[in-house]
Protein backbone atom coordinates (compact mmCIF):
# COMPACT_ATOMS: atom_id res chain seq x y z
CA UNK A 1 0.00 0.00 0.00
CA UNK A 2 3.01 2.27 0.76
CA UNK A 3 4.11 1.77 -2.82
CA UNK A 4 0.92 2.35 -4.26
CA UNK A 5 0.94 5.87 -2.24
CA UNK A 6 4.16 6.81 -3.78
CA UNK A 7 3.38 6.37 -7.27
CA UNK A 8 0.16 7.92 -6.85
CA UNK A 9 1.92 11.28 -5.40
CA UNK A 10 4.34 10.96 -8.52
CA UNK A 11 1.54 10.91 -10.84
CA UNK A 12 -0.53 13.76 -8.84
CA UNK A 13 2.84 15.98 -9.02
CA UNK A 14 2.70 15.55 -13.10
CA UNK A 15 -0.52 15.90 -13.27
CA UNK A 16 -0.13 19.26 -11.16
CA UNK A 17 2.58 20.17 -13.36
CA UNK A 18 1.51 19.89 -16.51
CA UNK A 19 -1.36 22.03 -14.97
CA UNK A 20 0.70 24.54 -14.21
CA UNK A 21 2.36 24.36 -17.61
CA UNK A 22 -1.24 24.20 -19.43
CA UNK A 23 -2.21 27.38 -16.81
CA UNK A 24 0.91 29.19 -18.34
CA UNK A 25 0.55 28.16 -21.87
CA UNK A 26 -2.45 29.92 -21.51
CA UNK A 27 -1.81 32.66 -19.27
CA UNK A 28 0.68 33.75 -22.13
CA UNK A 29 -1.67 33.10 -25.15
CA UNK A 30 -3.95 35.90 -23.09
CA UNK A 31 -1.09 38.41 -22.57
CA UNK A 32 -0.25 37.89 -26.40
CA UNK A 33 -3.81 38.26 -27.40
CA UNK A 34 -3.87 41.50 -25.43
CA UNK A 35 -0.76 43.01 -26.47
CA UNK A 36 -1.75 42.50 -30.35
CA UNK A 37 -4.94 44.20 -29.54
CA UNK A 38 -3.60 47.12 -27.91
CA UNK A 39 -0.62 47.16 -30.39
CA UNK A 40 -3.02 49.75 -32.82
CA UNK A 41 -0.92 51.30 -35.00
CA UNK A 42 -1.20 55.46 -34.29
CA UNK A 43 -3.15 57.52 -36.54
CA UNK A 44 -0.02 59.12 -38.11
CA UNK A 45 1.33 56.17 -38.77
CA UNK A 46 0.65 56.76 -42.81
CA UNK A 47 0.40 59.21 -44.44
CA UNK A 48 -3.43 58.55 -45.57
CA UNK A 49 -3.95 58.02 -41.56
CA UNK A 50 -2.23 61.69 -40.94
CA UNK A 51 -4.74 63.43 -43.79
CA UNK A 52 -7.50 60.97 -42.41
CA UNK A 53 -7.22 62.07 -38.84
CA UNK A 54 -6.44 65.39 -38.93
CA UNK A 55 -9.43 65.76 -40.98
CA UNK A 56 -11.23 64.21 -37.97
CA UNK A 57 -9.55 66.81 -35.91
CA UNK A 58 -10.53 69.52 -37.63
CA UNK A 59 -14.11 68.92 -37.80
CA UNK A 60 -14.11 68.25 -34.02
CA UNK A 61 -12.68 71.82 -33.48
CA UNK A 62 -15.48 74.42 -32.54
CA UNK A 63 -13.13 76.82 -29.98
CA UNK A 64 -11.86 73.58 -27.47
CA UNK A 65 -7.81 74.71 -27.03
CA UNK A 66 -7.38 70.75 -26.50
CA UNK A 67 -9.11 69.74 -29.66
CA UNK A 68 -7.11 72.55 -31.51
CA UNK A 69 -3.82 71.28 -30.24
CA UNK A 70 -4.52 67.32 -30.98
CA UNK A 71 -4.96 68.90 -34.64
CA UNK A 72 -1.83 71.29 -34.25
CA UNK A 73 0.15 67.94 -33.30
CA UNK A 74 -0.45 66.02 -36.71
CA UNK A 75 0.96 69.07 -38.80
CA UNK A 76 4.27 69.39 -40.10
CA UNK A 77 7.37 71.47 -38.32
CA UNK A 78 7.15 74.27 -41.06
CA UNK A 79 3.48 74.29 -41.21
CA UNK A 80 3.76 74.59 -36.81
CA UNK A 81 6.32 77.60 -37.39
CA UNK A 82 4.35 79.29 -39.68
CA UNK A 83 1.17 79.22 -37.31
CA UNK A 84 3.62 80.49 -34.45
CA UNK A 85 4.77 83.33 -36.57
CA UNK A 86 1.48 84.20 -37.01
CA UNK A 87 0.29 83.40 -33.18
CA UNK A 88 3.72 85.73 -31.93
CA UNK A 89 2.71 88.51 -34.31
CA UNK A 90 -0.81 88.75 -33.23
CA UNK A 91 0.63 88.90 -29.43
CA UNK A 92 2.25 91.52 -30.21
CA UNK A 93 0.04 93.51 -32.36
CA UNK A 94 -2.77 93.10 -29.71
CA UNK A 95 -0.94 92.62 -26.57
CA UNK A 96 -2.89 89.54 -25.97
CA UNK A 97 -0.65 86.65 -26.26
CA UNK A 98 -2.28 83.67 -28.23
CA UNK A 99 -1.18 79.95 -28.24
CA UNK A 100 -0.24 79.00 -32.09
CA UNK A 101 -3.20 76.27 -32.42
CA UNK A 102 -5.49 78.75 -31.28
CA UNK A 103 -4.41 80.02 -34.84
CA UNK A 104 -6.83 77.14 -36.43
CA UNK A 105 -10.40 78.58 -36.54
CA UNK A 106 -13.48 76.49 -37.00
CA UNK A 107 -14.66 78.95 -39.42
CA UNK A 108 -11.57 78.82 -41.30
CA UNK A 109 -11.81 74.79 -41.96
CA UNK A 110 -14.62 74.13 -44.98
CA UNK A 111 -14.25 70.35 -46.50
CA UNK A 112 -14.60 71.20 -50.75
CA UNK A 113 -15.88 67.88 -50.78
CA UNK A 114 -16.89 64.73 -48.43
CA UNK A 115 -13.40 61.87 -48.84
CA UNK A 116 -14.07 58.80 -49.30
CA UNK A 117 -10.98 57.47 -50.59
CA UNK A 118 -7.44 58.43 -49.86
CA UNK A 119 -4.34 56.80 -51.36
CA UNK A 120 -0.58 57.54 -50.69
CA UNK A 121 2.12 57.80 -52.78
CA UNK A 122 5.48 57.38 -50.68
CA UNK A 123 8.81 58.91 -51.60
CA UNK A 124 11.38 58.60 -48.92
CA UNK A 125 10.16 61.10 -46.13
CA UNK A 126 7.66 62.87 -48.30
CA UNK A 127 4.19 61.46 -49.40
CA UNK A 128 1.36 63.03 -51.63
CA UNK A 129 -2.13 61.77 -50.30
CA UNK A 130 -4.76 61.87 -53.14
CA UNK A 131 -8.25 62.26 -51.49
CA UNK A 132 -11.22 61.55 -53.65
CA UNK A 133 -15.02 62.33 -52.58
CA UNK A 134 -17.64 60.21 -54.49
CA UNK A 135 -17.71 62.78 -57.92
CA UNK A 136 -15.09 62.86 -60.89
CA UNK A 137 -13.76 66.15 -59.82
CA UNK A 138 -14.05 66.06 -56.44
CA UNK A 139 -10.05 65.21 -55.73
CA UNK A 140 -7.24 66.76 -53.72
CA UNK A 141 -3.51 66.22 -53.39
CA UNK A 142 -2.48 66.90 -49.96
CA UNK A 143 1.46 66.77 -49.10
CA UNK A 144 2.90 65.01 -45.58
CA UNK A 145 6.19 64.69 -44.52
CA UNK A 146 7.56 62.20 -41.83
CA UNK A 147 9.19 64.06 -38.90
CA UNK A 148 9.00 63.60 -35.30
CA UNK A 149 8.44 59.62 -35.55
CA UNK A 150 5.31 60.17 -37.48
CA UNK A 151 3.73 61.58 -40.49
CA UNK A 152 2.50 65.15 -40.60
CA UNK A 153 0.15 67.24 -42.79
CA UNK A 154 2.47 69.63 -44.49
CA UNK A 155 -0.04 72.13 -45.21
CA UNK A 156 0.60 75.04 -47.39
CA UNK A 157 0.23 78.17 -45.72
CA UNK A 158 0.54 81.94 -47.79
CA UNK A 159 3.52 82.89 -46.24
CA UNK A 160 3.72 85.70 -43.68
CA UNK A 161 4.32 89.09 -45.41
CA UNK A 162 7.72 91.40 -43.80
CA UNK A 163 6.90 92.96 -41.23
CA UNK A 164 5.46 96.75 -41.38
CA UNK A 165 7.93 98.97 -38.90
CA UNK A 166 6.51 102.61 -38.30
CA UNK A 167 8.38 105.61 -39.86
CA UNK A 168 10.87 106.62 -37.23
CA UNK A 169 10.90 103.58 -34.63
CA UNK A 170 13.31 101.77 -33.62
CA UNK A 171 11.61 98.46 -33.27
Amino acid sequence: MAVHRQGSRRSDRRAASRLRGVGVAIALSLAALASAGCSRRPPNGTPDGAVRELIARLRQLHGDPADAKAAFELLSRRARDNLATRAQRYSAATGKAIAPEAMITPSRFLLRFEPQRYVAQIAGAHALVDVAGLLPGERAQVPCVYEDAGWRVDLALPPLPPEQKRPGSDL
